[in-house]
């Protein structure tokens, strides 16, 4: 499995993209922390984590007797400057060449 399948696999379902977004908002959560704000078991929780963690979007970091746990958003640019990005490129290329084109005419 690539790196990018790892991220898709993260991203597809909307638990991991949840946890990400509680990350996102305030890093450095416990797995306690994260826990507390789903309805689901500390194991799938954890579960959830592994998949992010494979994917290189969570890193953690021991502190004490704590685990914290960090977004890691390199790994979604490069999935928008790879496969997003250069599929709108084109778009908005034509876009501002139309605009360009409507303004002259005025």
């Amino acid at each position: 499995m690539t790196d990018d399948d790892r991220v898709f696999k993260a991203l597809a379902d909307p638990t991991r993209r949840f946890l990400l977004d509680l990350l996102f908002a305030r890093d450095g959560r416990t797995l306690t922390e994260l826990e507390s704000e789903l309805e689901m078991s500390r194991f799938g929780v954890m579960k959830h984590l592994r998949v992010l963690e494979e994917a290189n979007l969570v890193v953690t970091r021991r502190s004490g007797r704590e685990k914290l746990h960090f977004l890691n958003p390199v790994p979604i640019r490069e999935i928008h400057d790879r496969w997003i990005d250069k599929y709108t490129e084109l778009h908005t290329t034509t876009l501002l060449e139309l605009k360009a084109e409507l303004e002259d005419e005025s």
